[in-house]
């Protein structure tokens, strides 16, 4: 889809240096000031310190890249149906006008802003992804944080820190959960973590203090929820709340509620019926906060090549690899193999909506030779007499030994051609992930791609060099009329 070779250069490996570097900040004195004092409060100690640290470069580009990813993913989104029905419902709402709807005309409250940006972000399969958790992080960060730099005149450097935050929270949180326990409970796990990573990034920009930023991560920890039963959604527009729009309404409700001055519990990560407890039955709470200041799980996200599930990445990566390697056509292919992780099967194994459905996209990357947003998402491609033809040579399998924590999106794609030879490809880590990170010029013709026919060419191509050049902007109310009509 976004054409250009990805560069392969290594973010983590300069990284290294800087990241180390913090071993003695500010962030990781504050974790130890006091090693007896329970989680919440060493939790909202580090999160009040870390709006004052400085980042290492890798991970000031690595959140620039999520952030602008996730725009385009909410700026696209704003015009699919999860996207227009959410803007449409919070327009009903009125309310005081404090931050912007992406690609609309008007303003509403925070938390109704939040709601429908980030529904507008997991509109689709576009939206970043945590490999290790399945979280997806940005789709609820970026909204909340967005917001509420909006509402309180923010500066481009004070937004990357909160956003940085928010994936540190949401990740951290399954994590200590077990993100298996989560789901072995009927329970969402991307649900479950897209509060705690709003709730990061608004109590960062909303400056709030120790004892406040506790009383948010209690009202935060009530409004966790989510439930699996989202796999059954046939239109992706529950799904976008569940995954994305429940979660940053939840965390910057959290947030404002504790800046309006309502008082909570301060100590709801390890007091008695604490969340931890109530949510896994094997919990490490101590986990939410490990490498905390160290490891940044914003640069661990896998930002999507193409705007498709993510266990369709790496076949797809596979598939159009052999394509060109070995000039596979329609013609010359007997049938395909496509061998998945076995939890992948249940998600992308013949689905009702086309960006999630694996037999018909790898049928499409063989007759097309390549998978665009539009193609993607074109529900009379599933029933195209030449796709139809190439989906019925394709056969999904899951396989044990693709159940590797160390590359859970991993893929093989076997092709037997018609005079009988076999080709296959691995794909291990598929472009976008940490592993194979894109460049910035990648990530910017993705966001380009997905932004210009909503916004049109000028203003995304000033709305991506400032994104791009981020900690230099001092108020984030500046890009207002950039992601607006």
């Amino acid at each position: 889809m976004f054409g250009q070779k990805q560069s392969r250069r290594r973010l983590l490996q300069s990284a290294a240096g800087g990241v180390a570097a913090l071993a003695v900040s500010p962030l990781r004195m504050a974790l130890a000031a006091d090693a007896s004092a329970g989680v919440t409060a060493r939790l909202a100690r580090y999160m009040v310190a870390a709006r004052e640290q400085e980042l290492p470069d890798a991970v000031v580009l690595a959140c620039k890249h999520r952030i602008l990813d996730t725009l385009g993913a909410m700026v696209s989104g704003s015009r699919m149906a999860p996207g227009i029905m959410a803007t449409r419902y919070v327009r009903t709402l009125g309310g005081e006008p404090q931050a912007s709807v992406v690609g609309s005309d008007f303003r509403t409250t925070m938390v109704n802003a939040a709601l429908a940006n980030a529904m507008c972000a997991h509109a689709d399969e576009t939206d970043d992804f945590e490999p290790v958790t399945k979280a997806h992080p940005g789709s609820s960060v970026v909204p909340a944080a967005l917001v509420m730099a909006e509402k309180e005149g923010r500066s481009g450097q004070d937004l990357i820190r909160a956003v940085t935050l928010g994936y540190d929270l949401g990740c951290r949180l399954l994590m200590a959960l077990g993100p298996d326990l989560v789901r072995g409970t009927h329970r969402s796990a991307e649900g479950t973590a897209s509060t705690f990573a709003a709730l990061g990034a608004a109590a960062s920009l909303a400056r709030l203090d120790e004892k406040q930023t506790r009383f948010a991560i209690s009202y935060s920890a009530q409004q966790v929820s989510g439930l699996w039963s989202w796999v059954k959604d046939k239109d992706h527009i529950e799904k976008a709340f569940d995954f994305a729009g429940m979660g940053a309404r939840n965390g910057v409700t959290a947030v404002t509620m504790v800046q309006a001055g309502l008082t909570g519990v301060d100590d709801v990560l390890d007091g008695t019926h604490n969340l931890f407890i109530a949510l896994s039955t094997a919990p490490k709470p101590e986990q939410m906060l490990e490498g905390l200041g160290s490891r940044f799980y914003v640069t661990e996200t896998a930002i999507k090549t193409y705007s498709v599930g993510y266990p369709i990445q790496s076949p797809l990566d596979a598939l159009l690899t052999l394509r060109k390697q070995y000039g596979l056509t329609p013609a010359n292919v007997r049938n395909v193999l496509v061998k998945l992780p076995m939890d992948a099967m249940g998600i992308v194994g013949d689905s009702a909506m086309p960006d999630v459905n694996c037999q018909h996209l790898v049928a499409l990357a063989l007759v097309k030779g390549a998978v665009s947003f539009a193609d993607s998402h074109d529900m009379t491609l599933m029933h195209d007499p030449q796709i139809l033809e190439q989906r019925a040579k394709i056969v999904l399998a899951g396989d044990e030994t693709l159940m590797d924590p160390a590359a859970p999106r991993g893929a093989i794609v076997e092709v037997t051609m018609t005079d009988g030879k076999k080709v296959q490809h691995f794909t291990k880590f598929p472009p976008g992930t940490k592993e194979n990170p894109l460049s910035t010029e990648a990530v910017s013709a993705k966001a380009r791609d997905l932004m210009a026919p909503v916004l049109g060419a000028d203003k995304t191509d000033k709305l991506v060099a400032q994104i791009n050049a981020l900690e230099r902007v001092d108020d984030v109310r500046a890009l207002r009329p950039l992601f607006t009509m």
